[in-house]
């Protein structure tokens, strides 16, 4: 029995443990709706520089806008939460892993934009896709009254620009989290062998699990990383003259990057123990005590 390996087996299991919550996170309106990659706010469209308000066109969001600020003074109809309204827009749309939810600002968009405390209510969550790539564009379209297009909206073409680039990036990540969740299992239920009994074969076993895994979640953390970042930037770079912007999802990024490290503490003890026991004959010496 080594006791060095409880260190390996508790680390493997926390880091399974958040693999799967970022992997599942919004899976329901209830589950871990703060796990998101990333919020897309859409509460302030129609408030970028791109629309002037004094001297409209005659369109449908200009007489939104210009309808909404007659009420500017209204506290409890907020200007932006009164567009998006008639727009059939949700405020916010969190991106998950395999789904996404959406809903509206509590008690309205303009305090989330004005960074005072808000809650989210989570109105609905799109069925887990495998294969699921949040189409900001497609979804925004078809949230809209069938009069409005996205050119009425000044919708940039730079987001669906960006948006498609990052499409196969988003199917690897998921990819690279099944294989890391499938081989911390693995490393999971090896610890609890090596815990038990002790030979070089199982430690090599043991060795080689736990570097698959830690290489695939490193993979997933750093392409669901640069997918945030890539992607927030994109929103906020483009969609700010037409109101919309984006947040990265912290607590997601936390809880990828401690399944790593936890996964890296397993393997440098998984490493030291066959190490340590090549170096003091252990196994030649348990071997001859087994005959």
């Amino acid at each position: 029995m080594r006791w060095s390996s409880a260190i390996t087996l508790l680390c493997s299991a926390a880091a399974l443990i958040l693999s799967f919550l970022c992997l599942f996170a919004g899976s329901s309106r209830s589950f871990l709706q703060n796990g998101d990659l990333l919020t897309l706010n859409m509460s302030r469209l129609g408030y970028g520089s791109t629309f002037n308000t004094t001297d409209g066109d005659g369109g449908y969001l200009d007489n939104l806008i210009n309808d909404a600020q007659s009420d500017v003074n209204d506290l409890i109809n907020d200007v932006a939460t009164d567009i998006v309204s008639q727009l059939n827009i949700s405020d916010f749309y969190s991106v998950h892993l395999m789904n996404y939810c959406k809903g509206m600002f509590e008690p309205n968009g303009t305090a989330a934009a004005n960074g005072s405390d808000v809650s989210k209510n989570v109105t609905y969550c799109s069925p887990r896709n495998s294969a699921f790539h949040f189409n900001v564009t497609e979804v925004v379209q078809n949230a809209l009254p069938g009069n409005i297009s996205l050119g009425d909206i000044n919708w940039p073409a730079d987001v669906t620009r960006a948006q498609n680039l990052i499409r196969t990036a988003s199917i690897a990540t998921e990819s690279l989290y099944i294989i890391g969740i499938v081989f911390t299992f693995i490393a999971f239920l090896g610890a609890i062998f090596v815990f038990f009994t002790s030979g070089r074969l199982s430690a090599c076993c043991n060795v080689i699990i736990d570097l698959i895994a830690l290489i695939a979640l490193i993979g997933a953390s750093v392409v669901a990383t640069v997918i945030a970042v890539k992607a927030v930037n994109a929103l906020n770079n483009y969609g700010s003259d037409i109101g919309v912007s984006a947040t990265k999802g912290t607590l997601f990024l936390g809880m990828t990057w401690a399944a790593v490290a936890l996964m890296l503490i397993a393997t440098i003890v998984s490493i030291v123990q066959l190490i340590k026991g090549r170096k003091n004959g252990g196994y030649i010496s348990d071997m001859r005590q087994k005959h």
